[in-house]
């Protein structure tokens, strides 16, 4: 008889349907670390990160930025230096953002076309000393417009399109010259992208990279970059008339076809977490290697609810991130990317 019941219970199991055990347990490929690792569909790897840096005036100082935990703003000297620890430690490029005097700043913004501006000089000062990272240069006006705007103010205080572009193949012609590998024009200027690339085909400089801001966003979670740039008090008005509406995502699929019609190498999406359907769908949608920018406020988010204790920062950072890069993305802009690099 028990010889009878075991038997029956083997065939169970063989037929395992009849006494409803699952066939497929995916918790069997989670069970240990070296099998989750083993066939995981994301990784993260220190090539994955872009870390972008804020340059100031003066000699070897680094200036915290009190909204940004952890994050500060580099003299040219100090800065050589970080970019040499970033390169060695497997961080592929850095992304400049300039600190400009206020009394440098017009409503034309003429201090972006000197060569020998603040960003210019970092530029050349990084290449020369550390010429294994890559360099990526901002083109937009509101480091240097007094109005705080990306581009050329009319007297109804109407942003002007095609004069801003005019100066924006400028910027990025001396910044070209001075050093940077990328040109990341993020301005949101319709028909930018196709002007400075004529002009960089034109100036013999044909090899310099366009990363395009494709979708970016007038979104609230740029507060702290203001902060670190000290542009906040000067903005007047806002950036809606120019910058995409947060509640658009096709709209992003034009602004990348247009992009690509008019020879950018990369597209980007900023800010990134809160629009990771966006980056899905271009993905999705185009070929061009994609990119994400974890903006000021996503970071400071994390940093001052560890702070007080609410949550891992470390484990959420991780998280993050894999999320950029789950969704689709090559490669992520993040203040977080020294810290990244020693995570993983």
């Amino acid at each position: 008889m028990q010889r009878t019941e075991r038997n029956s219970y083997n065939a169970g199991m063989r037929n395992s349907d009849k006494i409803g055990f699952p066939l497929h347990r995916p918790r069997r490929l989670r069970q240990s670390g070296w099998i989750r690792d083993l066939v995981a569909e994301t990784r993260l790897a220190p090539q994955d990160f872009i870390w972008p840096v804020f340059v100031i005036e003066g000699e070897n100082t680094a200036e915290p930025v009190s909204s940004m935990p952890g994050v500060s703003r580099y003299t040219i000297d100090r800065l050589v230096a970080e970019a040499r620890a970033a390169q060695q430690s497997g961080i592929p490029a850095l992304a400049l953002f300039p600190v400009v005097d206020a009394a440098r700043k017009t409503a034309d913004g003429k201090e972006a076309l000197n060569a020998d501006n603040l960003i210019c000089r970092a530029l050349s000062a990084v290449k020369e000393a550390v010429p294994e990272i890559g360099l990526i240069a901002d083109v937009a006006l509101d480091p240097y417009t007094s109005h705080g705007h990306d581009g050329l103010m009319s007297e109804k205080g109407a942003i002007l399109n095609d004069e801003t572009i005019e100066v924006l193949c400028g910027q990025a012609l001396v910044q070209a010259r001075a050093g940077a590998d990328i040109i990341a024009p993020s301005d949101m200027m319709d028909g930018r992208v196709g002007a400075i690339r004529h002009m960089l085909e034109d100036e013999g400089l044909q090899n310099t990279m366009i990363l395009s801001y494709t979708a970016k966003y007038a979104s609230g979670y740029y507060g702290p970059f203001r902060d670190a740039v000290t542009s906040a008090g000067a903005l007047k008005g806002d950036k809606k008339t120019y910058q995409m509406d947060p509640r658009n995502r096709d709209e992003a699929l034009l602004e990348a076809a247009l992009d690509i019609s008019e020879g950018a190498d990369m597209l980007m999406v900023k800010p990134g977490l809160a629009y990771l359907d966006t980056i899905v769908r271009l993905y999705d949608n185009t070929q061009l290697p994609l990119f994400a920018y974890h903006v000021s406020g996503e970071y400071s988010m994390l940093k001052a609810a560890a702070q007080n204790g609410w949550l891992d920062y470390d484990s959420c950072l991780m998280e993050t991130l894999t999320a950029f890069k789950r969704a689709g993305c090559r490669g992520i802009l993040t203040y977080a990317a020294r810290e990244a690099v020693d995570l993983l």
